[in-house]
């Protein structure tokens, strides 16, 4: 399994631990990645993604799952995610034209 944000696309970075007396040693910087269940409004269940911390806190602050998804770049995406994007645009258009 990839150490990979569902929803951000943030991944593992590399970079350099240095020492007080400046040895550097190459090191794997994590994301701090957390298993949730996010309840999307437009289909009325809960979905599981393993999402960053940071991740998190930007979905609540927009307003919920399918406001995140609205708004997000298809690239970063999971597949998971953007199919579940496409899901919830269906949907929305099916209750606007009835």
């Amino acid at each position: 399994m990839a150490r990979r944000c569902e929803l951000t696309g943030k991944n593992a970075q590399v970079g350099n631990k240095v020492s007080h007396a400046n040895n550097k040693t190459k090191t794997r910087f994590m994301p701090n990645l957390v298993n949730v269940h996010l309840m999307s409004d437009a289909m009325g269940q809960a979905y599981s993604f393993r999402i960053s911390a940071i991740a998190l806190k930007s979905v609540e602050h927009r307003g919920g799952l399918d406001a995140f998804l609205a708004k997000a770049n298809d690239d970063v995406l999971s597949a998971k995610a953007l199919k579940l994007k496409r899901q919830i645009a269906k949907r929305r258009e099916a209750q606007k034209a009835a």
